[in-house]
């Protein structure tokens, strides 16, 4: 192997892991409950594989009342449950149950979006045992989006049973491929590295390194969705000119992970039960982390029913909320949901997700 091939080899493979360590947020405390005072009365107790609650408590056992819709929330690379522990506190403070899917991210995609669908499919189940369960409405992160997408196409078995009815929402999925991966997928640096830029590629990400470069069958056929998806909102972000980290009021750390271009695609923006929505925020911004609460996420589900609205005498109450688990310092000026810097580019979801199905 000639000193060219090891060049191409070891930039595909420093790029990979770039693209892949960009998705890392900033630690986050383990923190292990929800406040729970303001959820309907949990009645049932079960263990569902790949679920639990989104915290980092160890005890995984979901407590849920099946008389109402759960949210199961998907985190991205290198996540835990316990990122979403905030956005689980939104959700609660407004009366709605959640769950959190836990994978193995080094694993091809397809095989998390199996687990994912099991997983869905005994939550359904579950909820069912005494007539026609809630809606059950997924949303992913990144990573998590293209596999919360991919478990509910129609490729899969059905989940729970023939009227159940499902919700999905995707947020900042790289659905064209992940451009830092591209080296992975091209036969050019195949050729160049003499073969050996698959094992390199696969040591730098598992086995999902074949999944996420825009050559792979899992980019260029993602597949129609399951009938049983009324409608799957499809949140892109422009993360040009965020940020993720200032020092001394200059940006040290930008929050740019996907370009438009990388979560842009033709069949699954034109799918009949999306809807598009352009928002402008970083990476981490947009679902929050310990410095920022996730406002413009907040408003866009909001907007689609997929949160309840915040009634006006709970705002103050709100803005404490999050204040408590982001310390945002800005959460003072928050007075309702936020609608600047959207763009819906297409028609509202067909229905409010929240809603119990008949």
């Amino acid at each position: 192997m000639n000193s060219c091939s090891v060049i191409y080899v070891i930039a595909a493979l420093a790029a990979l892991l770039q693209g892949c360590s960009m998705l890392r947020s900033a630690a986050v405390p383990a923190l292990a409950s929800i406040d729970d005072s303001r959820l309907p009365r949990a009645e049932t107790a079960a263990s569902i594989p790949g679920l639990g609650p989104c915290t980092d408590n160890p005890d995984r056992t979901l407590r849920l009342n099946a008389a109402h819709p759960v949210t199961v929330l998907v985190h991205g690379c290198y996540g835990s449950s316990g990122q979403f522990r905030g956005l689980a506190q939104v959700f609660a403070f407004h009366g709605q149950q959640t769950a959190c899917f836990t994978y193995d991210d080094r694993a091809a995609l397809d095989v998390s979006a199996g687990e994912l669908a099991a997983s869905v499919d005994r939550l359904v189940k579950l909820l069912s045992v005494s007539g026609p369960g809630p809606v059950v409405t997924v949303i992913g992160h990144s990573q998590g989006a293209l596999i919360a997408r991919r478990a509910l196409t129609s490729a899969r078995p059905v989940i729970g049973y023939d009227d159940t009815r499902l919700g999905l929402v995707t947020i900042s999925g790289p659905f064209a491929g992940i451009a830092a991966a591209d080296a992975c997928g091209s036969p050019v640096v195949r050729a160049l590295s003499l073969g050996l830029i698959a094992p390199m590629c696969r040591l730098g990400t598992g086995d999902k390194w074949a999944d996420i470069t825009y050559a792979s069958d899992f980019i260029r056929n993602p597949g129609t969705l399951s009938q049983q998806v009324a409608g799957h909102l499809k949140l892109d972000t422009d993360e040009r000119g965020s940020c993720r980290r200032l020092l001394d009021g200059r940006c040290v750390e930008d929050d740019l992970t996907f370009t438009l271009d990388e979560q842009r695609h033709p069949v699954v923006d034109r799918d009949a039960a999306a809807t598009v929505v352009e928002v402008k925020a970083g990476h981490v911004e947009i679902v929050g982390d310990q410095r920022v609460a996730p406002v413009k996420l907040i408003a866009v589900l909001q907007q689609n029913g997929i949160i309840r609205p915040t009634a006006p005498e709970r705002s103050a109450a709100f803005n404490r909320l999050l204040w408590d688990v982001y310390r945002d310092p800005a959460f003072a000026t928050i007075t309702g949901p936020l609608s600047s810097g959207l763009a819906i580019t297409r028609g509202p979801l067909p229905f409010a997700l929240i809603e119990r199905s008949e």
